[in-house]
């Protein structure tokens, strides 16, 4: 590790202009210096470098910081990364302290291995510019690609000789250890994994090369059109973009990035000026490289052919992206035409406006494309309509899946309420696929755990959410059976119970769930640290909406609840209810711990849930929160309809006054409502 000292000394030394200056055009104005921000697009210069504070900010998009921070940054360096590189430029030397024999290990044999990479892609480039075989194959197919030889030595590129040794001879003379050749697949069986191939160096963020992808040349041979080195301790294909290390700076300051499949479209598409493009390398995408693509930018345009079955087919990998909440646009090039062969036919400009003018909204794109595929046929249409509201349902920002929603229902020639209910059961299902899968990986490691000698590891938590960690009471599975209900320590007479009828007015199922959730779980704690019980929590939360209720008897409980909890300092517990000198309140608490029908029929429609009576046991807290959202959501809702209603009587009536403190209350009320939607994470109507 490198110690303080030389940290101290690397940032003392270095100056914000120098470093800046390696990569920002900058021109002196009085005392400071100015230029084009490297972080977004700009036209005048808002960037600004000042030496006295040793310190750069641009004015335009906020960022600012010293010399480390800028690299840190711009080159996606990591702080000691960033330190080296200054210390490099200013020819310090670095003191670095021990560390453990076993990290030292780790750090020598990843740096041993991008070494022997180095070594190879060097090989390869001679092979490539000096050899009569390399420039007879290779540098001909290059050239005919158009490749200038500054665009060839940017990426890196080479040719991998015929012959099956040429590289292990060479490596191994120069110290390289057959040991690392083979890590990095290199060499396989003794004999070099790549030959008579031209070659595609793939680098890493900060410019290392990590691993190689060879392309045959020769059409009569029986073997794959592409091989790719295998992964490693430095390559992650999954985690890897080709092309990202070149575009990064371009991506960044475009806020934009052009995904392509190969790569040779990269580096054409590069060279001509499209600097912000990189590749996928014909694989699907992953969530990995929707990460990458999210450090420099939230905009992906995809690049395609103009073969529908193709598109079609590169259709389902784009649910990454939308799960990354990222942008998505689609440009398809003319038919026959591939982006390296189109920006040929038409040159830079031609092909830059045709991106531009062609660029679409995936999510419009895809409902066309399979509408159009389904013509009039219903049931292709109805297929159709539901992976448009699966896809719909990727999209993580309710605002943004809001507007989706008011353009395709009109698009798709569906209601509205219809399209949010399709897309609210898809959140709801792939919520539940996600649940699933936890626990198969859970009992996936019990089984490993059991035949592992060391003691078992708790299960890795769901990226998703905390719904999937829900499984106790109230939102479970179909089969799920209710568990038994806790026991009042009283007799009590026959329970009062409501008809479906009655429930079914207003809202009577929830305002008797949350009787349940107080008269079972009301004292237990929902944070120990402030001392809070489950009563406390609800009480508190609905206790704006007691006006509200559709059922006195459930709301005067609440406030008998609220009464004890003044009185008494702590929540009552389950007996309580059942000793309670009002009979009504007797009967009310034991309907709703024992009724054997679903609380709420409306929530598994609504947002993909179902409410039973298994008791919550560790989930009480999540449970409690959860319901707490979802019973506010149904007041609100209705508070925004009669609101509704009553703006349009007074817009009628012409009364100005009372119209505009209800148009405030309106803004008011969808504030709320899109606030809870997004913790929700589904999707409401606007008004």
């Amino acid at each position: 590790m490198i110690t303080d000292e030389s940290v101290r000394e690397v940032i003392d030394s270095a100056r914000i202009e120098d470093v800046v200056g390696d990569f920002v055009n900058l021109r002196r104005r009085g005392n400071n210096y100015s230029g084009l921000c490297p972080f977004h697009n700009e036209k005048t210069p808002s960037f600004n470098v000042n030496p006295a504070r040793n310190i750069y900010k641009c004015f335009g998009c906020g960022v600012g910081g010293d010399p480390v921070k800028f690299l840190m940054e711009l080159e996606q360096l990591s702080f000691p990364d960033a330190i080296r590189w200054i210390a490099a430029k200013y020819n310090l030397q670095l003191e670095e302290r021990e560390v453990s024999p076993e990290v030292r290990e780790e750090l020598q044999e990843r740096d041993s291995l991008i070494i022997t990479n180095d070594f190879a892609r060097s090989y390869f480039g001679d092979q490539l510019h000096r050899t009569e075989e390399g420039k007879s194959i290779g540098l001909s197919y290059f050239k005919q690609r158009g490749f200038l030889r500054e665009t060839m030595d940017t990426f890196g590129l080479g040719y991998a000789p015929a012959a099956r040794d040429g590289l292990l001879r060479a490596a191994t003379a120069a110290g390289h250890k057959e040991e690392q050749l083979e890590k990095l697949g290199l060499i396989r069986n003794g004999r070099d994994f790549f030959y008579d191939r031209v070659m595609f160096t793939i680098h890493n963020l900060a410019g290392k090369p990590i691993a190689f992808a060879g392309r045959v040349l020769r059409k009569d041979v029986k073997a794959p059109k592409y091989v790719n080195s295998p992964e490693s301790e430095i390559y992650h294909k999954s985690d890897v973009l080709y092309g990202m290390h070149q575009a990064r700076q371009a991506v960044r300051k475009l806020d934009n990035v052009y995904m392509v499949e190969g790569y040779t479209d990269v580096i054409s598409l590069h060279q001509n000026g499209v600097k912000n493009v990189v590749a996928t390398s014909g694989t699907s995408l992953t969530t990995g490289q929707a990460k990458l693509v999210k450090r420099f930018t939230e905009n992906v345009t995809l690049l395609y052919d103009g073969d529908k079955a193709g598109i079609k087919a590169a259709l389902r990998g784009v649910d990454v992206l939308l799960t990354a909440d990222l942008n998505v646009r689609v440009v398809v090039l003319p038919e026959g035409q591939d982006p390296d062969s189109y920006m040929q036919a038409v040159g830079s400009t031609k092909f830059e406006e045709y991106l531009e003018e062609q660029r679409k909204d995936f999510l419009f794109f895809k409902a066309d494309l399979l509408l159009e595929e389904a013509g009039e046929d219903v049931s292709r249409r109805t297929a159709a309509i539901r992976d448009i509201g699966a896809t719909l349902a990727l999209v993580e920002d309710p605002l943004k899946r809001a507007a989706y929603l008011q353009q395709f229902s009109g698009r798709l020639g569906i209601q509205e309420q219809l399209l949010v209910n399709l897309v609210n059961k898809a959140i709801a299902d792939r919520r539940a696929q996600s649940r699933k899968d936890q626990e198969r990986e859970a009992r996936r490691r019990q089984r490993s755990d059991r035949q592992a000698p060391h003691p078992p590891t708790s299960p890795t938590p769901s990226e998703e959410d905390d719904w999937d960690n829900l499984r106790e009471p109230g939102w479970v599975n179909e089969t799920d059976e209710p568990a038994e209900p806790v026991a009042m320590t009283a007799p009590v007479d026959e329970p009062a119970t409501a008809s479906d009828a009655e429930m079914d007015l207003g809202h009577g199922y929830q305002e008797k769930f949350l009787l349940y959730l107080l008269v079972q779980h009301g004292h237990k704690s929902y944070d120990d640290a402030t001392s809070t019980s489950v009563a406390t929590y609800l009480t508190a939360n609905v206790a704006d909406l007691l006006g509200d209720f559709d059922r006195p008897r459930y709301r005067e409980i609440v406030h008998l609840v609220m009464a004890h909890l003044r009185e008494h300092g702590r929540p009552p517990d389950a007996s309580w209810y059942g000793s309670h000198p009002d009979a009504d309140v007797r009967k009310l608490a034991v309907e709703a711990v024992t009724s054997p029908y679903t609380y709420s029929p409306n929530w598994q429609l609504k947002y993909g849930l179902r409410l039973s009576q298994k008791a919550p046991e560790e989930n009480h807290r999540l449970a409690a929160e959860i319901f707490l959202r979802i019973f506010r959501m149904e007041k609100i809702e209705r508070k925004c309809k009669e609101n509704a209603a009553e703006i349009s009587r007074l817009e009628v009536a012409g009364d100005l006054a009372k119209l505009r403190t209800h148009l405030r209350v309106q803004m008011k009320l969808d504030e709320m409502r899109m606030a809870l939607a997004k913790e929700l994470g589904t999707v409401v109507l606007s008004r």
